[in-house]
């Protein structure tokens, strides 16, 4: 007789909090980041309280439910946890902007109920662009075998439970194979190869924001293709333009391809369910994708 998992054994989010949580102290402790603890702790007072507020405006909550126990509020923490890791500023204000602007991207900015940005990736850029006091740093944590190692292992876990291996698949190997080909028309030698591809940054991204089952395709050729089509924009970004956090621009400008995907190839849309488990619908019957297809037509996006 198989043993059910309690609910929080079955969220995915949980996992990633946990493992976003660890690097990030990992980070500040190994890495010597110029991270001080009251960005942090803004970007997270930021998100929640973000997000409960936008909560209450969509679906008011019950008066025994607390904010501390709504359901959006691991989505919230990610989204934080993930500006912490990845956004550098000195000013809590700025920190502010981009945690109010990621959350309320995810309100304001939908088609059909779906995201149509990945919120921490907005949130970055938002603030880079819109002030002058904040940076992406790509090379903060080095190119560490062992740090390549630990994200793979942890990332690798929550990409399972949400069944999103393909589009790091997708990702990671059409780079690698452009950053190959480089490789070997200029004559450098396999060092440098391994130097690109086992960057720190570069594997957070892969396992941990170009998986967000909220703004990716839905179907899984379509996630093949979208995450390809990243993977070549980034690839000329870096190496064209020489744009060193080339990944975050190319996630940005390449999201909307999202929503054109899900027209051609329709399948139902991932859910978070209500009993915690993170498993994505299945991307099957011709019925279903059918149905799905005909409301992202019919339905309005309010």
């Amino acid at each position: 007789m198989q043993i059910a998992q309690p609910p929080m054994f079955r969220d995915a989010r949980l996992y990633q909090i946990l493992f976003l949580s660890l690097f990030l102290l990992l980070g500040t402790g190994t890495r010597d980041w110029t991270l001080h603890p009251e960005i942090v702790a803004t970007a997270i007072a930021t998100c929640c309280i973000t997000q409960w507020i936008w909560s209450i405006r969509s679906t008011p909550l019950t008066p025994i439910t607390s904010p501390l126990r709504h359901p959006s509020l691991p989505s919230a923490l990610i989204t934080a946890l993930g500006l912490s890791m990845l956004l550098r500023t000195e000013h809590i204000g700025t920190m502010m902007l981009a945690g109010a602007i990621a959350i309320s991207s995810k309100f304001l900015l939908k088609v059909n109920g779906k995201h149509l940005f990945n919120p921490t990736n907005i949130g970055i850029v938002a603030a880079v662009v819109l002030t002058h006091d904040a940076w992406i740093s790509p090379g903060q944590w080095g190119e560490s075998s062992w740090y390549a190692l630990l994200f793979l292992g942890a990332g690798g876990v929550v990409v399972q439970r949400v069944g999103r291996w393909d589009t790091t698949g997708a990702f990671l190997g059409s780079y690698a194979l452009l950053e190959l080909g480089r490789n070997l028309w200029l004559g450098w030698t396999w060092d440098v190869l391994l130097h690109r591809l086992t960057s720190g940054s570069l594997l957070v991204f892969s396992l941990f924001m170009i998986t967000d089952p909220r703004t990716i395709p839905n179907a899984r050729v379509a996630r093949l293709v979208w995450a390809i089509a990243i993977a070549l924009l980034a690839f000329i970004l870096r190496n064209v333009y020489f744009i060193p956090t080339a990944v975050f621009w190319s996630l940005f400008a390449l999201a909307p391809l999202s929503v054109v995907l899900d027209l051609i190839w329709a399948a139902p849309r991932f859910a978070w369910l209500a009993d915690g488990d993170s498993k994505a619908k299945d991307d099957g019957e011709a019925e279903k994708a059918e149905t799905e297809k005909k409301n992202y037509l019919l339905t309005p996006n309010f």
